[in-house]
């Protein structure tokens, strides 16, 4: 690795984990197999090798390691999670009609809904048998709530996405819901494995939490504000699927008659029309929302930093910190 790769704080992670996340893609992989549905590896691999960060297990690994676990539980835990995380996004591709994920065509593209679905039902056993195998009930417990907490998430964005009425509160909860969930869930059981105090298994769930809900506020900014080479997302894409994220939000809760008018046809009523996007911009800039959005963003990452001042002294406390700093340095 160059230094300037070695810069990025998930790089980091990723070498001073480096022997940890070698077991966990091992079990992945070992445990992504089917004796008789061959259908099932071919859809996992797929996803799986797609090139992505791995910073839901690495979190778990990281706040284990950063307690002072030496066990193998840890890499069961990051397995759980990363596959937690995998058939989540099996299933949103599906309800989200997707077409491309990390710049590759998805996995009911390739194949159907149906086997995005089964495969991603799969992976949620999968993710089960492994929790078991740590014996820790209470681990189950936490995610297990995780999993429900997705999946509630998720069915709340399909109710308030196009709903006018949804504000900052309900925005919240779905962002809890559908990403700082599993975020929050990862950190707090590397703390519960390693037989953490009760204080800083409360403060590494916070520190997951915030960090969740400050890494998709920054996403939904980037989705108007970002550089569409660097994301490889199109400008405006939410606002094209009618997605009522934080910035969209707070530009409707400042318009006038005559601009909830705009709002109501284009998001509510989804008829769009050549410009709508463009006056959706000015909307938001006359507010001042993407900089209110961004602010947002940044007090996120900010009390994710606070949250590990009660941690003991570790060179991964820093690396998480800087972690804070760089899923919001995308947006300022």
């Amino acid at each position: 690795m160059d230094k300037s790769t070695i810069a990025k704080p998930h790089d980091r992670l990723a070498e001073i984990l480096g022997e940890d996340m070698a077991g966990v893609n091992t079990l992945i992989a070992t445990r992504m197999a089917s004796q008789h549905a061959p259908r099932i590896p071919e859809v996992t691999a797929h996803l799986v090798e797609a090139g992505g960060k791995r910073l839901r297990p690495m979190l778990t690994l990281a706040a284990a390691k950063m307690c002072g676990y030496e066990g193998d539980n840890a890499v069961k835990l990051a397995a759980t999670v990363e596959f937690i995380h995998t058939a989540t996004l099996l299933h949103d591709d599906v309800v989200d009609e997707s077409a491309q994920r990390r710049g590759r065509p998805t996995a009911n593209l390739l194949w159907d809904n149906k086997s995005s679905v089964l495969v991603g039902d799969y992976l949620f056993a999968r993710s089960f048998q492994l929790m078991v195998e740590t014996g820790s009930l209470r681990v189950m417990d936490i995610l297990a709530n995780a999993s429900a907490t997705i999946s509630e998430g998720e069915v709340l964005q399909l109710t308030a996405a196009q709903d006018l009425a949804t504000d900052e509160g309900i925005y919240l909860q779905v962002v809890r819901g559908k990403t700082a969930a599993l975020f929050a869930a990862a950190m707090e059981v590397g703390g519960v494995i390693a037989g953490a105090p009760e204080d800083q298994v409360q403060s590494l769930f916070d520190y997951g939490d915030a960090l969740g809900i400050a890494f998709q506020i920054a996403d939904d900014l980037l989705d108007y504000d970002g550089d569409t080479e660097a994301t490889g997302k199109n400008i405006g894409d939410d606002f094209r699927e009618r997605k009522l994220t934080m910035p969209l939000i707070k530009a409707v809760a400042q318009a006038d008659a005559e601009e909830r008018g705009f709002w109501v046809r284009t998001i509510e009523k989804g008829r769009q029309e050549d410009g709508d996007l463009e006056e959706a911009m000015r909307l938001m800039h006359k507010y001042g929302a993407l900089d209110a959005t961004r602010a947002e963003a940044n007090a996120w990452a900010a009390r994710a930093r606070a949250a590990l001042d009660t941690l003991p002294p570790h060179p991964i406390r820093g690396m998480l910190s800087d972690l804070a700093n760089y899923v919001v340095a995308r947006v300022n």
